[in-house]
This record gives C-alpha cells, structure tokens and sequence, in this order.
C-alpha cells in the first residue's frame, strides 16, 4: 500500500461554511472537521448547547450538516468529496 504525502491531499479539500479544508481520501466529513481540531458544528434550539461528533455511527442526529443545500446530513456517515459546499448551523433539530 503506497503512502499518501501532503501534497495528495492538498487537491482534495471541500468548503465549510465558505471555508476550504482539506480531508483524506477516505474520510467522512466528521473526521475531517474533528482532524482540523472542530469538535463542535452546530447549536440545539434549546440552550444553544454545542454539538458534534457523538456516536460516530449514525444512530444519533448530534452531527448534523447541510450538504450542497441539503440539510439534516450526519456528517458522521457522508464521505468527503472535492468541492462540496458543507453548511454547518445552529438551531438544527435536538
């Protein structure tokens, strides 16, 4: 297996919030914005509690995003891909 260098990832980046950041081929959104050291994304309607990353398997709806314009995506299960426009919000649902 080869190794991938900082420069093979460079070219693979997606927008959030207008943003570029960059990901590994292979990851999902969650990881990418947890490896850029963004542990939270969105706030709950009531308390404007921070939330992200929380059961890392789709089961819970913490890691909410919008994704090209559609929203209510878990960021936990969509791969990153180069040149998607990821929103990320407050009020999404608890």
């Amino acid at each position: 297996m080869s190794e991938r260098t900082p420069s093979d990832c460079a070219a693979s980046q997606f927008t959030v919030d207008g943003e570029p950041l960059p990901f590994v081929p292979g990851q999902t959104l969650a990881a990418a914005l947890v490896a850029s050291g963004r542990v939270a994304w969105r706030t709950t309607r009531t308390g404007r509690r921070p939330r992200g990353i929380f059961c890392g398997i789709g089961v819970c709806f913490d890691c909410l995003v919008t994704v090209d314009g559609t929203g209510g995506q878990r960021a936990c299960l969509v791969r990153a891909r180069t040149g998607m426009a990821v929103t990320t919000g407050e009020d999404d649902d608890e």
